[in-house]
């Protein structure tokens, strides 16, 4: 394979890694709004089970001190196309979504950030109930009417 393929493929693992990272993060206020607005897909159990799911993933590998398996992916990659993590001479999309994607904090920031969101997303699930089989779980955020 040559060095721009692998580096176009670098380039997609990461735009892929940005679209994860884009549901994990975004997923939480549109669940809140969609419960306030009556949107029925907030409560299906494929999004919301994802999500967790997704989420737990990226915790567990915090805690564990271990780097994103998309991250190692893309690195390989583009060592393998002659790039380095250093990055120079990346494509556009690659210099920007790596931008948006890989900040500079502790793991320990990241550890403490990812649990208070993680811990969000669980309440969540109690507050804002998912569909099961059909029906739906009472609403925790409602008060019941006599």
């Amino acid at each position: 394979m040559t060095e721009s393929r692998l580096l176009l493929l670098a380039d997609a693992v990461l735009a892929v890694h940005v679209l994860i990272a884009a549901f994990n993060a975004f997923s939480l206020p549109v669940i809140w709004l969609g419960a306030w607005r009556g949107w029925r897909f907030v409560r299906n159990p494929w999004f919301r089970f994802s999500h967790v799911g997704l989420m737990g993933f990226v915790l567990a590998e915090t805690v564990a001190g271990r780097l994103c398996p998309l991250t190692v992916w893309e690195g390989v990659l583009r060592r393998a196309g002659g790039q380095g993590w250093a990055r120079q001479g990346q494509s556009f999309i690659g210099y920007w979504a790596g931008k948006l994607l890989f900040h500079d904090f502790s793991q320990l920031q990241f550890g403490v950030a990812y649990g208070l969101f993680f811990g969000l997303i669980l309440l969540t699930l109690f507050l804002v109930p998912v569909r099961r089989r059909g029906k739906i779980l009472p609403d925790m955020t409602k008060e019941e009417k006599p």
